[in-house]
């Protein structure tokens, strides 16, 4: 009998993902007047270098599902490293930051992305966006931020590179910085620097390399942050059996200080996905 990965690579891949697109097409950028679906490879920028990942486009509803609306305040700020076109620049400002700032290495894709902030600013909470085309390791992260998004944009000594400097913005100004981390593909250097999980959601995919690469998790980096009781950690293998129970008592965590100004926000706790993330 064929493999699962097998059958959908060969069989419903090329039937699904555009599918999938054009429904995200119909759903989300079409009512918006936005373009952030296709991918695009390094290669075609000129950009390609070992370490760096294509830009693919983060689902329409991540950062809604894993960081809640009402658990931030006009005292959070956002950044997105890889913001690519700006579809998670856009959901960020639907949000009440303070400021939102979106970091891209391609001036090309960085056009794309201030056409789909302009055209949509009245709709935005939060008005203040900020997309700066810029190398993250040449970037100097603000001492203010408290939200950081990122879709797997690098891995290896970029990765560590980043964290090292997030930690260093964070030893200037103690304060806790959630981070939003998709397809989390360098998860145990995160961990290892002192994170702490506190929510994970998934897609429902074919395999289990799929659902882990569908995963967004939320992580908490600061002061005590890993001190804190830590969440039971959930497999793929669990959720695709159905092992996960979403009102499992014990996937509640302590509320954390996510600012300076001491803004709580309430306990997390284990969210599965729904079968279509778009």
């Amino acid at each position: 009998m064929p493999a699962p990965w097998h059958i959908y690579e060969t069989i419903l891949r090329p039937i699904y993902v555009p599918l999938r697109r054009l429904v995200t097409d119909i759903l989300f950028e079409w009512p918006r007047g936005t373009q952030t679906s296709r991918e695009v490879s390094l290669e075609e920028l000129g950009l390609a270098a070992e370490g760096r990942e294509k830009y693919r486009p983060s689902g329409w509803l991540n950062l809604r599902r894993i960081l809640p609306i009402e658990q931030v305040s006009e005292n959070d700020v956002f950044i997105d490293f890889g913001s690519g076109k700006g579809r998670v620049i856009y959901q960020a400002a639907r949000y009440p930051f303070k400021r939102v700032i979106g970091v891209e290495l391609s001036e090309e894709l960085n056009a794309i992305a201030r056409k789909n902030i302009q055209g949509s600013i009245d709709r935005f909470c939060c008005k203040n966006v900020e997309l700066i085309t810029s190398d993250v390791l040449a970037y100097e992260i603000p001492d203010d931020i408290t939200v950081a998004y990122l879709f797997n944009p690098f891995t290896g000594s970029i990765f560590r590179t980043l964290l090292e400097k997030l930690i260093a913005s964070i030893e200037r100004n103690p304060r806790i910085v959630r981070i939003v981390y998709a397809d989390p593909v360098e998860e145990s250097v995160l961990l290892a620097a002192g994170a702490r999980e506190l929510r994970r959601t998934f897609g429902m995919r074919p395999s289990l390399e799929l659902i882990r690469r569908s995963s967004t998790v939320l992580y908490a980096l600061g002061p005590n942050a890993s001190q804190r009781p830590a969440r039971p950690r959930c497999s793929p293998q669990q959720v695709l059996f159905g092992l996960l129970s979403r009102s499992n008592a014990d996937s509640r965590v302590q509320p954390l200080s996510t600012s300076s100004e001491n803004t709580a926000y309430d306990g997390a706790r284990v969210d599965v996905a729904a079968p279509l993330s778009l």
